[in-house]
């Protein structure tokens, strides 16, 4: 049951509707839109959602549905039952254009992944396709929908007589104008006119006599006569049977289709009928799009648990003026069924209320809703809404009056599977009483065991939560230094509604507020004032702490990157090194051997002063082979005799100094100087380090020295510390094409890869879904990639994908 019977038009679900219903293409898709109604079936209801979200899926992911116009044809269907009826040319050209939109339809969606849109291809498993009506119609219509000549043998004569006459009629009225001129009974500039669809002279009325003909018209004022020369008149009664004839012939082909076409009406009423449900669903999945809706995990029980829950309305109106809709979480269970919403106005309470009813609402006749798709959904059997003024001027019913009528209805059918929301309970009678009845009735309802949600000011409704179990308080938060709303829902303690507060930021009078406030206790107001900045600085709080977090996750990745390649290079420093080593080893033992073979062979020579320079050539060339070896590899240090630097004194790092980490050899420049941060540049790397850790080096002081031998593996070096220093891990392609955003992120994960770097994210906005869809493709296929996901609400929700690297 939904109460009342404007339901739809105080959730705003009749502007819904109308957006479906600008989304079809046709009235069988209209049609469907008109009769959405209520489900509560949960089993047709989860089906429902699962075809629509994966109709919403195959739009943003495979590209080129072939969406277009249809016509309801089922009054000339029925009309061809009958044998010997036929339809007229106009129609077979709808009805092959519709038929035509069908099988494009259901075969675009055939040739889809089964695995992917399973619920699709059962849609479209009992459908068929009988390829002879196309063909059929073809064989008569031209793609313009006009009978062919073709059609049959008969036509084609006939039309080729016709032809041959019109073309007679023609060549005999230019003899005829011809003739006139040369007889003068007509000016030399005279033209053929038409009249009537009919080829005339136009003749002075003085000399209409002089022709032979039929006056087919006149001129306004009589002084032109329009003549039809008798030869031409004969032969336009020819024309006329042949005319006829073809009439007959058409009619014959139209009548010989229809009885080709009647055995498979019922298939053609069923295709169309089918076609209207795709577009039926595709326009749900157009709206799905347009408002970033999701389908929830569907549970058949009276409880729900949205995250983000987003007023659609409201997002679609911001969205057009560049402002983002603050979201909602909002839970109802069998502990906490009845959720009391206090604090200010224009805080946000009543659009919060409005959420629940048209989301509930929308959830229910098969649409999905703007939640995360984490979010667990119920299905209510009634749903009741009372918001706004309902003063009847005829039924003499003042607004509190008609609140209550409604309020009776409610109490009269409600149970546990009923859901009510009710915007100011108690409002438009004296504080006292009304309070006293919107208490009981809530007690009533949560004796039913009824779920609901109510926006209040009451004070007694606020402590309910606190004496009866079922009952949960929920507060709009309001920040006080800054005198705005926050639109941010807190559950589990009361709000203020900040009168005074939003009195003394207009500018009321100073000593009317100081007047009320002794009314009320300024303790009271203290006390509210405080909780409410409490809860503020809390969710303030709260975001800087996930920030933090973030940050030190990200500066832990860059440290363990830099321990890693820091091993990197000492291993393969190592590896160099020992290899270095050994062809030393090995050029020394051939130097050693040249050498002696040399003294022997200077000997038995005797010290023959040409053998004696023959040899030394040798051992020349051999010298100079050694100094061509090309060493490339990374730093080799050739270390000169140090002396230990003296400690630091007292001596203040300042920027030039030459320091060094303690403990540690290695010598650097200090480059940069922020607060206790000190930049220092090394040999192959730049550091921010602690200025406790470091001690300056005298002037004079000996360092150590390196020669650099592989200047290969340094560039590369350098290369990857201007790369790390470099990379960004977030990348905006928010207006990017959808080519070029697959090539920039393509480019940006292999980098991140190649890099080391454990987690990036992607700003591509929200708007439609496209580049979502198309980024989270592609990651989809990375082996490197371990996973992605939305952002987190605060830092940018579904228009951020956080993506985690292996």
């Amino acid at each position: 049951m939904i109460s009342p019977s404007n339901f739809e038009e105080k959730t705003g679900f009749n502007v819904i509707r109308r957006m479906l219903d600008g989304y079809c293409q046709g009235e069988g898709g209209k049609s469907r839109v008109a009769n959405i109604r209520f489900n509560n079936n949960p089993e047709l209801l989860n089906n429902e959602l699962n075809v629509t979200e994966e109709f919403r899926t195959m739009l943003l992911t495979v590209f080129g549905y072939p969406a277009s116009e249809y016509f309801d044809l089922v009054e000339e269907l029925n009309h061809i039952l009958i044998p010997g009826t036929f339809l007229a040319a106009e129609s077979l050209l709808l009805l092959r254009t519709s038929y035509s939109a069908y099988i494009n339809c259901k075969t675009f969606i055939s040739e889809t992944s089964a695995n992917t849109f399973p619920h699709l291809h059962s849609l479209i498993a009992g459908q068929y396709i009988e390829p002879g009506i196309l063909s059929g119609i073809n064989r008569v219509l031209d793609i313009e929908g006009n009978i062919r000549d073709n059609a049959s043998p008969t036509l084609l004569e006939i039309r080729k007589s016709l032809s041959r006459m019109i073309h007679m009629i023609d060549k005999k009225i230019a003899q005829a104008l011809t003739q006139a001129k040369l007889d003068k009974y007509v000016p030399a500039d005279t033209e053929i006119a038409i009249r009537d669809g009919r080829a005339v002279i136009p003749v002075n009325s003085s000399n209409k006599r002089k022709i032979s003909g039929v006056i087919i018209d006149e001129s306004a004022t009589g002084q032109t006569s329009y003549i039809e020369p008798t030869e031409v008149f004969e032969l336009r009664n020819s024309i006329r049977e042949l005319e006829l004839a073809e009439r007959r012939e058409i009619i014959k082909i139209l009548i010989e289709l229809a009885d080709e076409l009647r055995p498979y009406i019922q298939l053609l009423k069923d295709s169309l009928d089918f076609l209207g449900h795709l577009d039926f669903l595709r326009a749900k999945a157009l709206l799905a799009i347009e408002t970033g809706s999701l389908k929830p995990v569907l549970h058949n029980q009276q409880s729900f648990s949205w995250i983000q829950a987003r007023h659609p309305l409201l997002m679609l109106s911001l969205k057009k003026q560049k402002r983002e809709i603050v979201p909602s979480n909002v839970s109802l269970d069998s502990s906490n069924r009845i959720l009391i919403i206090s604090g200010p106005n224009a805080g946000g309470k009543s659009v919060l209320l409005k959420t629940v009813g048209l989301l509930q609402y929308m959830l229910q006749c098969g649409l999905l809703i703007p939640v995360l798709d984490t979010s667990d959904a119920g299905i209510f059997d009634n749903l009741f809404i009372d918001i706004g003024d309902q003063q009847s001027i005829e039924n003499d019913l003042s607004t509190y009056s008609s609140h209550l009528l409604n309020i009776k209805n409610l109490l009269g059918y409600a149970d546990h599977s009923t859901l009510f929301l009710i915007d100011e309970f108690g409002a438009g009678t004296e504080p006292q009483s009304g309070g006293a009845i919107a208490e009981a009735v809530l007690e009533t309802l949560n004796d039913k065991k009824s779920y609901g949600v109510v926006t209040t000011h009451y004070a007694n409704l606020k402590l309910l939560a606190s004496n009866h179990s079922g009952f949960l308080n929920g507060a709009m938060l309001y920040d006080t230094k800054h005198m705005k709303p926050l639109f941010v829902l807190k559950t589990g303690r009361p709000g203020s509604s900040f009168a005074f507060e939003i009195a003394t930021n207009i500018a009321f009078p100073k000593e009317v507020l100081e007047k009320a406030g002794e009314k009320v206790g300024h303790a009271k107001l203290d006390f509210d004032k405080q909780m409410q900045d409490l809860e503020a600085e809390k969710l303030e709080l709260s975001l800087k702490e996930k920030q933090l977090q973030q940050a030190d996750e990200m500066l832990t990745g860059l440290i363990n990157r830099y321990s890693s390649l820091k091993e990197d290079l000492d291993n393969k420093k190592k590896e160099i090194l020992e290899k270095a080593s050994n062809e030393a080893k090995s050029i020394l033992n051939k130097s050693n051997q040249i050498i002696e073979k040399t003294i022997r062979e200077i000997k038995q020579s005797q010290a023959d002063a040409s053998r004696t320079k023959q040899l030394r050539t040798e051992i020349k060339e051999f010298t100079e082979k050694i100094v061509e070896i090309p060493l490339v590899g990374p730093i080799i240090e050739k270390e000169e005799e140090v002396m230990p630097p003296e400690k630091a004194t007292g001596k203040p790092v300042v920027k030039g100094s030459r320091v060094r980490m303690i403990g540690q050899h290695e010598s650097g420049e200090v480059v940069d100087i922020h607060g206790n941060d000190v930049t220092v540049a090394f040999s192959t790397i730049t550091l921010k380090v602690k200025s406790e850790n470091l001690e300056v080096l005298q002037a004079n002081a000996p360092v150590k020295k390196q020669i650099n031998r592989g200047y290969a593996y340094q560039n590369m070096v350098n290369d990857m510390n201007a790369r790390t220093a470099n990379f960004r891990i977030t990348i905006d392609v928010r207006g990017k094409r959808a080519d070029e955003t697959e090539t920039l992120i393509q480019r940006y994960i292999d980098e991140a890869i190649m890099l080391h770097v454990s987690e990036v994210s992607i700003l591509h906005g929200k708007g439609n879904g496209v580049l979502r869809s198309i980024i989270r493709n592609y990651l989809g296929g990375i082996p490197e990639v371990k996973q992605f996901s939305d952002a987190s609400l605060e830092t940018g929700g579904s228009g951020i994908t956080l993506v985690t690297l292996k």
